[in-house]
């Protein structure tokens, strides 16, 4: 989903009156006073607990798996074994529509965002996050490093945390999560998640490169309540 631009239309006549601003709170600034909010990017593996440690938090949560680009998508990257889409790579999933979401958040205190269905593989409709007056909010998903430059470069970023587990305890979690909710089929889940457990660490590696803070849920959910709690950044993300 793209961030769209309103303006106001062009006058009809030369005389007619301007258009009122819009009331404080629901235009241009969050409704928590003007001061704009802030986001932690919580990333980390398939499975490793991201979507239920974001839910103990109590803050808003972007759920940045609806980003994830359509099955129909021409531009979707394929498996080098020829096994379908490669639902793990960075570029199946669309970076500049969650950059946009987030800056509408930080901005306005809330944006249209996608419901996406990855049973489906297709995005099934759109709602709208409204942040309440949060002055922060959890950006969740197996994409978000590739985010913490932007939302840096933004002045919006409060935390960037990556979940780092044992690899076959993300397995196991990460299976039963995906056969109950009926994700794919049974033998391609289990296909890519041995794939998925081999390569963990690597993903980890990945994600502390681009300068997400790797941790366990304890210290994540601990930097998440001090962010909360002090309004500032738990603690200094790594460039």
């Amino acid at each position: 989903m793209s961030s769209h631009s309103f303006a106001l239309p062009p006058s009809a006549k030369l005389s007619a009156p301007p258009s009122p601003p819009a009331p404080a709170g629901r235009g241009d600034r969050p409704e928590r006073g003007g001061a704009p909010a802030r986001v932690v990017l919580l990333t980390g593996p398939s499975g490793s607990g991201k979507t239920s440690l974001a839910a103990r938090s109590g803050l808003p949560v972007l759920n940045l798996d609806d980003f994830y680009k359509d099955g129909t998508d021409p531009t979707l990257p394929q498996l080098a074994d020829g096994g379908g889409a490669d639902w793990d790579s960075p570029l199946s999933w669309d970076a500049g529509a969650a950059v946009a979401a987030i800056e509408a958040l930080c901005r306005t205190g809330r944006s249209d965002v996608p419901v996406y269905d990855i049973a489906a593989s297709a995005r099934v409709g759109g709602s709208e996050l409204d942040l309440g007056g949060s002055g922060l909010f959890i950006a969740e998903g197996i994409f978000a490093a590739d985010v913490i430059a932007a939302c840096r470069a933004a002045g919006v970023l409060a935390d960037a945390l990556c979940l780092r587990g044992r690899p076959s305890t993300t397995f196991r979690r990460r299976l039963v999560r995906d056969l109950r909710e009926g994700r794919k089929s049974a033998p391609y889940l289990v296909r890519r998640g041995l794939r998925l457990m081999r390569g963990e660490r690597a993903v980890v590696a990945r994600h502390t490169a681009l300068g997400a803070y790797a941790c366990a849920g304890p210290e994540a959910l601990a930097r998440i309540v001090a962010a909360r709690a002090a309004g500032v950044p738990g603690a200094p993300v790594r460039s």
